[in-house]
Formats: C-alpha cells, sequence, structure tokens
C-alpha cells in the first residue's frame, strides 16, 4: 500500500512538472509565431510593439524556468525512478535551468539591450563599410559573453561554454577535430579543381525570371519532396528560414529575377528543416520529447535533402522537365548541364550564404577560428578585418576588397551568437553520415529520387531521426541511427568522389 501510495506520490511530481514545462514551452511557441509574423508579415512601423510583447514572453518564460518551483520539482525527480523518455525530459530541463539560473538578471538585460543595439550599428556599418564604426559594440559583446560563460562555468574553456547553447553535446573539442580536418582535406582538394581542366556548365539557370512563376515553382519542389501543406505554409522573406512545431511548420524562402538555382536550392533546404519538425512526435508536444535536438542535427537534415538529394544527377533528371514546365525557356537545358551548374565550385567566392558545397565549409572555418581567438583574447577586434583577409586568401586564395564584403558580411556577432557557425558544418558532415547509413540499411536512393519518390528515405529519416526529439544525446542519437560515432569519414568521402567525378581529378 506505501509503494502504490509513493508510486502516485511520484506520478503526480511529474505531472505538475510535465504540465510547467508545457507551460514554458508553450510561450517560446506563441514568441517563435510572433517572430515569424515579424520577418514575414508584420507592418515596418510595427516593430516597437513587437519588441515589447516579446520581451513579455522572454520574461515570462525566464520566471517559469527559474522559478523555485522549478527547482524543487527537478530535485524531487532527479531521485525518482523515471521511465527513459521522463528522465530524458529531466536532463533537458535541468540543463537549461542550471544555465539560466547562472546567470545574473542584470547580465541577461544588459546582453539583450547591447544586442538590440548593435543590430543597426552593425547594419550601417556594412552599409558604409565601415567597421571601426561596429568595432568598439562588438567589443563590448565580446566582453560580455566572456562574463556570460564564467557565471555558467567559470573552469571552463569559455568559448566552449558559448558553444555548447548551440551544440550542449557534441564536445568542442571533437567540434575543432572535425573543423580541422575539413580545412586540411578541403583546401588541397579545392586547388585541385581550380587547377583541373574541366569545364562544367555554368550557366544552365542563366536569365531573367518572374517572382510568380519562382514561387510557383517553388510550390512544386516542395509537393515533389512530400511537404505536408495541412502542417505548413510558404512564404518570402529577406533570409530564407523554417520555424514552428510539428503542427506548424513554415518554410519560407526569397526570388531574386536571376538566380532561379539559388530559390530552389534554398527552398529545398527549409523543406529539410520544416520536414523535421513536422516528423516530431505530436504526443511530445510541448515537452523535449518533442522537439528537434539541436542545431547540427537539424542542419544535417536541411543539408541533407539540399545536397545529398537536391543536388544529385537524380533528382535534375526528375525535376528538370517539371521546371520546364514553368519556364520553357530551360528547354534547351540538359539535366546534366543543370546538374553541373548545380555543382559548380566557385573560384572567386567571397560571401558566406553564396558559396558552393565545398568552399562553404572553408568560410565557417574562418568564422569559427576568429571567434574562438576573440573569446580567448588571443584576438584583438581591432585586429579582425586583417586577420579576416589574410585567412580568405590562404583558404580560399581571394582576398576581400572591403569590410562589408569581408567581416561585416554576417548578422551572427551583432547577435552575440559566438559558437554559432561551427554547426553548418557539422550538419553537413552529420547529413553525409545519415544518408550512407540510410542507404546502407536500404540500398541506393538513386532510382528512387529519380522518379520522384521519397517516401523510404524519409521514413528511414522518421524513424531514426524524427521520432525521437530530445530522448536522446546528439551522440546517441547518431550512434543510435548509424551504428558508430560522430565521424567526418562520410563526408569527405562522398565531396571526393563526386567533385572527383565532376572535375575529372
Amino acid at each position: 500500500m506505501a509503494s502504490e501510495q509513493a508510486h502516485d506520490e511520484r506520478a503526480d511530481t511529474y505531472d505538475e512538472f510535465e504540465s510547467r514545462v508545457e507551460r514554458i514551452s508553450n510561450i517560446g511557441n506563441a514568441a517563435g509565431i510572433l517572430r515569424w509574423d515579424q520577418e514575414v508579415v508584420m507592418p515596418e512601423a510595427g516593430t516597437p510593439a513587437r519588441a515589447q510583447q516579446l520581451s513579455t514572453l522572454s520574461s515570462l518564460s525566464h520566471e517559469l524556468l527559474t522559478a523555485e518551483e522549478t527547482g524543487e520539482l527537478l530535485e524531487a525527480l532527479e531521485s525518482d525512478d523515471l521511465s527513459d523518455e521522463q528522465a530524458a525530459v529531466v536532463r533537458e530541463v535541468r540543463r537549461q535551468y542550471d544555465r539560466e539560473t547562472s546567470v545574473p538578471g542584470e547580465l541577461v538585460e544588459k546582453l539583450s539591450e547591447t544586442t538590440t543595439n548593435a543590430h543597426p550599428k552593425w547594419k550601417e556599418a556594412k552599409e558604409n563599410d565601415d567597421f571601426e564604426a561596429f568595432a568598439p559594440v562588438l567589443e563590448e559583446l565580446v566582453e560580455l559573453k566572456r562574463e556570460y560563460a564564467n557565471h555558467i562555468d567559470p573552469d571552463a574553456d569559455p568559448y566552449a561554454v558559448l558553444f555548447a547553447d548551440y551544440e550542449p553535446y557534441i564536445d568542442l573539442e571533437t567540434a575543432e577535430q572535425v573543423l580541422e580536418r575539413l580545412r586540411d582535406e578541403l583546401v588541397p582538394l579545392i586547388d585541385e579543381i581550380q587547377a583541373s581542366d574541366t569545364e562544367l556548365t555554368t550557366d544552365a539557370f542563366a536569365g531573367t525570371f518572374d517572382d510568380d512563376d519562382q514561387e510557383a515553382l517553388a510550390r512544386d519542389v516542395l509537393d515533389s519532396l512530400g511537404y505536408d501543406w495541412s502542417r505548413g505554409r510558404l512564404d518570402t522573406a529577406p533570409h530564407p528560414f523554417s520555424s514552428g512545431t510539428q503542427f506548424d511548420a513554415r518554410v519560407t524562402t526569397r526570388f531574386e529575377e536571376d538566380d532561379l538555382l539559388g530559390s530552389i536550392t534554398s527552398t529545398i533546404h527549409e523543406f529539410g528543416h520544416a520536414n523535421y519538425t513536422i516528423g516530431l512526435p505530436d504526443e511530445g508536444y510541448g515537452t523535449p520529447l518533442g522537439e528537434s535536438r539541436d542545431l547540427s542535427v537539424h542542419e544535417s537534415q536541411s543539408r541533407l535533402w539540399e545536397n545529398h538529394v537536391g543536388r544529385s544527377r537524380p533528382f535534375w533528371e526528375q525535376f528538370l522537365p517539371i521546371a520546364r514546365e514553368r519556364f520553357p525557356e530551360l528547354e534547351e537545358i540538359s539535366p546534366e548541364a543543370a546538374y553541373e551548374s548545380a555543382n559548380q565550385v566557385y573560384d572567386d567566392n567571397l560571401i558566406r550564404v553564396e558559396a558552393d558545397e565545398l568552399t562553404y565549409h572553408l568560410h565557417i572555418v574562418i568564422r569559427f577560428e576568429i571567434e574562438r581567438d576573440l573569446i580567448s583574447g588571443d584576438l584583438a577586434v581591432s585586429d579582425v578585418p586583417e586577420v579576416w583577409n589574410d585567412k580568405y586568401e590562404e583558404y580560399l586564395g581571394v582576398r576581400p576588397e572591403t569590410d562589408a564584403e569581408g567581416c561585416l558580411q554576417d548578422i551572427h556577432w551583432s547577435h552575440g551568437s559566438f559558437g554559432y557557425f561551427p554547426t553548418y558544418s557539422l550538419g553537413s558532415v552529420l547529413a553525409a553520415q545519415l544518408y550512407a547509413a540510410a542507404e546502407d540499411d536500404l540500398g541506393e536512393f538513386d532510382d528512387q529520387i529519380r522518379e520522384g519518390e521519397f517516401d523510404e528515405l524519409n521514413g528511414w529519416l522518421r524513424e531514426n531521426i524524427h521520432q525521437h526529439g530530445k530522448q536522446f544525446t546528439t551522440p546517441d542519437l547518431i550512434e543510435h541511427a548509424t551504428g558508430e560515432g560522430f565521424t567526418a569519414d562520410y563526408f569527405l568521402e562522398y565531396v571526393t568522389s563526386k567533385y572527383g567525378e565532376l572535375y575529372d581529378l
């Protein structure tokens, strides 16, 4: 009888805890819809009210999470006999609780205020090609982020603490090893490509393309891949993104009249993000069991669909006829020409978001090395432009002529997002490992992609990645899905084979 009573008390405690977690989650999801609205449809003059709305929701969420009651519930549950799923929820909330209660409220407010002011400073500095105008606020953000990291773990490398905000379970040492390996192996591969006499078709998508027709084609892309329109929608935004929950996962893209290929690939990329979100378990909604497993895994889903599917030869054999229906001017373009144009390696690219599949990672490595040295104090803010330009010359063979096309091109540092950049490359590396594991289990997907059939690949991702939410840590999820630890082997094999064939290396 006593054991039954104790069991009932434990169940009541967990139910109370889960109810609190769901409230916090719903506040965050409501804020997400407001942020989507701000990027997509909010009138330009709506910013002052929206800032207050988001600030209020953020405060409510923070107060609920860091309340004494939350700590008491966590302590009570950590000594209980929980199911694996319940233990995972407690683990994830405990981690978030510990980090948020470690940082003084005044510092949180100071960071919020400084990043709010940093964004217009960065924007103006970029427009005027004036790094010195942005340098003081960047210096302040670096100092504040060091202080933030010190509050969370004074004994740890501060950059490792910041990196863990975006990727909590892959340690910084592992990320460094992967990025260094990409640098060491991609630089000579790119050099070989640039020395190759092979000339690819690079202008298959040259021309001027109407925005409305591009939007129709973007919808065709999403239809082709199996996007669940009952749980999503397509809109435009200055910077494409996807956001939402498993019940409402929205895609945005953008259209430029001279960049049809860019609108296709960005739509496929955002489909990958939304498809992952839609695949999260409905019954886990409101708890970590119904949330995505951090940025590296999320990016692996978008990169898998964009690169392994959307930049593949079979995809263009299947999709080019669909594109021709919208744009008859593509009638003379062959699938091979489309494939080559989608995979050309640029020899003079300075801009990360316009980079090809290979050089992209050197853009990431450069940012990683610079921000790591900024946070450690080994690099002064005033020296960033010169170091940035030197690294571009060393790794990519190009040198920015202005800071606007150099160290001012990205928005991330104005948000205080130090530690974010590595997850882009980690996601690409993981995408190759997952795709190889799926093919190992089910056979090659080329014939299915050529027929526009994606159910089997998506089913594998649902079973091995999506349905687990945050039940597993990132390394455990990778081990569960692929049978081995996180490795760059598959990515490097994939790009060496693909680009070796394309450029006859």
